[in-house]
């Protein structure tokens, strides 16, 4: 019978990609759980600023017709609002 020798194994993590990878799973979650956004969480999750929203995003009818206001407040019913956003990019 051989002898069996002790193997040593290494294993070398990158703490900052497993922190993006879990910040990512989590966005993921959390934005599938949100209802409204405004347009600081929409210039946020969809990394666009918020002038460019204003003046290539918000102002088309596919998002506009998701636009709830209150007094000057805007939000944006969240689940209708990205898919048009998607649309809008997946047009370009």
């Amino acid at each position: 019978m051989s002898e069996v020798i002790p193997a040593e194994i290494k294993v070398n993590l990158d703490s900052k990609a497993i922190q993006d990878y879990v910040q990512q799973e989590l966005q993921k979650h959390v934005h599938q759980q949100l209802l409204l956004v405004d347009i600081n969480r929409l210039s946020e999750l969809t990394s666009m600023s918020v002038r460019y929203l204003e003046d290539d995003i918000l102002s088309d009818p596919r998002v506009q017709m998701h636009e709830r206001k209150k007094n000057r407040k805007r939000w944006w019913v969240a689940k209708p609002t990205f898919d048009a956003i998607l649309e809008i990019v997946d047009g370009w």
